[in-house]
């Protein structure tokens, strides 16, 4: 398969067709209410690796939270964790909150313009800052996610693995010689909407593509080739058990996560690995863990599966009853009542329990 870059078409054509598209087509959603660069760098972080229909409610309640930089920068982290809950990827947020302090403390609370300068910002890697550049103050920078590098592929016949880091290169070296000059922020926001719309990973919609006449793929039925993509490793599955523990008010207790490595800084019941899930090894192991002596119900209550880029949590929950619980880990422990497991953040999975086990929903 042949290179094609951006010389080997209308350029022109290309640009006016998939803007004229985007104006007429794009999704009615919030971040699109106008162009603040905060609004907009809020909406790529959430974005990352999380559909658009699961991050809208997020969204607007973020922005009800923490309407402005100032706001978000005088947050604390189980405040940000806790209108995060139910997202995922956790350090997202806290890089953000890091990088919008620094904003406040060293920009006068302005959002970066230049490449070099938003670029510095923790968190914010080379498409977050052409997005935010892009659409937020209309330069023409590029913003190479998922999304694009398919639709160039196809449109391009570009054949680079997408999945290894340095093909990114080459779609950003290709998109400064594509992107309209005139128009960079709808350029970049047609070309994410076609791709997500349109120029789908599976049965691309062709027929009705606006830059159909100018798609390499399409001429050559090439569409369903492109893009090359090696597969990812399979996640690797680890059982768990998670208990439910109650003292004799019929507190609760959970843990603190450490404030590194997964679901950094959340809270959960007490959980670790196991291999045979006997009784024996549940009370033994919540003693070694936790410092807790209890009795287990041998039976587990719920069973959950949950699954990360690398692992799969398969989690059997177990409730327990217990008189106290000595810290004996890094990780603080705390005795609550049900009411009060609202104020704290939770991974996904822990909150199936609280639903399921706990409140019975």
């Amino acid at each position: 398969m042949e290179l094609r870059c951006t010389e080997q078409i209308n350029i022109q054509a290309f640009r006016s067709q998939l803007v004229s598209w985007f104006y007429h087509n794009q999704r009615d959603l919030p971040w699109r209410e106008n162009r603040d660069p905060y609004r907009v760098w809020v909406s790529e972080i959430m974005l990352q690796q999380t559909r658009v229909d699961t991050v809208i409610p997020f969204y607007l309640n973020f922005m009800r939270q923490f309407p402005t930089l100032t706001a978000l920068a005088d947050a604390t982290e189980d405040e940000i964790l806790k209108a995060w809950e139910g997202l995922g990827y956790y350090s997202r947020v806290r890089n953000l909150q890091t990088a919008v302090r620094e904003v406040v403390s060293e920009y006068g609370g302005v959002v970066p313009n230049t490449r070099e300068e938003i670029s510095s910002l923790k968190g914010v890697g080379p498409y977050t800052a052409g997005a935010i550049l892009s659409i937020a103050y209309n330069k023409a920078e590029p913003a190479v996610d998922g999304n694009v590098m398919r639709v160039l592929s196809r449109v391009l016949l570009i054949d680079e693995d997408i999945a290894k880091a340095k093909t990114r290169k080459t779609f950003e070296n290709e998109l400064y010689e594509l992107i309209d000059p005139e128009d960079p922020s709808a350029f970049n926001q047609g070309l994410m909407e076609l791709g997500a719309l349109v120029c789908t990973p599976t049965s691309p919609g062709c027929l009705l593509c606006p830059v159909q006449s100018e798609c390499g793929a399409y001429k050559q039925g090439l569409q369903n080739e492109l893009p090359v993509k090696s597969k990812k490793k399979k996640a690797i599955p680890k059982q768990m058990a998670a208990f439910i523990v109650r003292n004799k008010k019929g507190e609760l207790l959970i843990e603190k996560r450490s404030d590194k490595g997964l679901l950094a800084g959340l809270w959960q019941f007490p959980n670790f690995e196991v291999f045979k899930g006997s009784q024996q090894e549940l009370e033994q192991g919540l003693k070694a863990e936790y410092g807790i002596d209890a009795y287990t119900y041998s039976d587990s209550v719920q069973k959950i599966e949950h699954v990360f880029s690398h692992i799969i949590w398969n989690i059997n929950v177990y409730e327990a009853e217990a008189e106290e619980a000595i810290t004996i880990k890094e990780t603080p422990l705390r005795w609550v009542t049900e009411a009060e497991l609202e104020t704290f953040a939770f991974p996904v999975s822990h909150q199936k329990i609280i639903t399921h086990s706990i409140r019975g929903e």
